[in-house]
């Protein structure tokens, strides 16, 4: 059967973009300061002004919070006073307070560990409830979806062109679309690729679509994906010259799609930029793609998807469920007990599995959070285990 999907991405310098890129920067410089930090940082973003809000318990040091907005809005690319929203001209409102000692309570002390149950890896409770996915599938390398993976691709080198001067008529903003044609769940064409690219007002449209297809979609877009079916739609407004935080507001965690899978895959609900790993939404979150690109890269499911659910106070998760799609070489419930074999789901196991006390959040804030192989989340090393675990008959 044949199907489109579709995915987007957007760049570093769409307004909801720069308010994740500021709430994880500040986390980084949060957690240099302090590993044990607690971060929920909020930023919202608009023309000329960044309000940064939100709770945050720092043991020790001091963090410049101007200075890292700045250094975070300049590191985009918003240093001109005519697009609106220009670092050096901020005005930027801080409004910070410490996370609530209820929340706290039970983060600090988990309901297991108030009972006197379970091991170390028990003290650390959930730090809210909800249910997290995460997704992995053999069709990329990556184990990305591939509409994703290639709307990432685009918007990184519509950037790259960008600061290298190539196209130096570019601003930041901008947006990628791909619709990608499946034959049986197999990616097989690209159906329609849309690039939404601000610009400066001098520049000729009719140039910038001919620049963009020929330095940005053909370099990213495979030509064997390619037929005289593909349509090509650059900048169809004709023009995209206001952008960024003067065209629209942005706000930290409203490009929860972008950051997880496309659409591809189930989420949540909770964002994750701003956030310190006791919140698992975050931290679930990336343990549960790690998990399942483990499995997939065992050979054991062609796509799995994994739900696990907390309740906020308490560490073991309420529940933890799988789906393989009908493409597992063993059952669901199988792979399932394989799994609560080999990974722990408790906060402070993810938090010390994946190493994350470490300021490594500002570089997910844009292009998304999976499918980079710089994140801890992403590494393979277990796929072996489970492969040989299932060979000898253990599950």
């Amino acid at each position: 059967m044949k199907r489109l999907f579709t995915s987007e991405s957007v760049t570093e310098g769409h307004p909801d973009k720069v308010a994740d890129r500021i709430s994880d920067s500040v986390l980084d410089a949060m957690i240099s300061l302090d590993p044990d930090c607690r971060v929920a940082c909020e930023t919202t973003v608009t023309t000329g002004m960044v309000n940064v809000m939100g709770e945050i318990t720092l043991h020790s040091g001091y963090a410049d919070i101007p200075k890292i907005v700045r250094d975070a809005v300049r590191d985009i690319g918003y240093t001109d006073p005519e697009l609106g929203f220009d670092y050096r001209s901020l005005a930027i409102n801080i409004a910070i307070n410490e996370q609530s000692p209820d929340i706290a309570m039970g983060v600090d002390k988990s309901l297991e560990a108030k009972t006197g149950e379970g091991d170390d890896y028990d003290l650390v409770g959930a730090g809210d409830q909800g249910m997290m996915f995460g997704y992995a599938t053999d069709e990329t390398e990556e184990c990305m979806p591939l509409p994703l993976s290639l709307s990432h691709k685009l918007c990184k080198k519509l950037a790259e062109v960008r600061k290298s001067g190539v196209l130096n008529y570019l601003r930041p903003d901008g947006k990628a679309q791909v619709s990608v044609e499946y034959d049986d769940a197999k990616p097989v064409r690209v159906e329609a690729v849309v690039v939404s690219a601000q610009h400066s007002p001098d520049v000729d449209i009719e140039v910038l679509r001919k620049d963009i297809k020929r330095e940005v979609i053909d370099k990213v877009i495979p030509g064997a994906l390619v037929d005289d079916k593909t349509k090509y739609y650059i900048n169809p407004t004709g023009r995209f010259v206001t952008g960024g935080p003067h065209g629209d507001s942005g706000l930290t965690g409203r490009k929860i799609i972008v950051d997880t899978y496309g659409g591809a895959a189930g989420h949540g609900g909770g964002c994750f930029s701003g956030k310190d790993p006791t919140k698992v939404d975050r931290s679930a979150s990336y343990y549960a793609r790690y998990v399942a690109k483990n499995v997939v890269r065992a050979g054991l499911a062609k796509r799995l998807e994994i739900q696990v659910a907390y309740a906020i106070g308490v560490a073991r998760p309420v529940s933890v469920s799988v789906n393989s799609f009908g493409t597992g070489k063993i059952s669901d419930e199988r792979i399932l007990k394989l799994i609560e074999a080999y990974f722990d789901f408790r906060p402070k196991a993810i938090i010390e599995s994946l190493a994350l006390r470490r300021p490594i959040y500002a570089s997910t804030s844009a292009y998304g959070h999976f499918g980079n192989p710089d994140f801890p989340w992403e590494k393979t090393d277990k796929s072996e285990v489970l492969k040989k675990a299932v060979e000898e008959g253990k599950f």
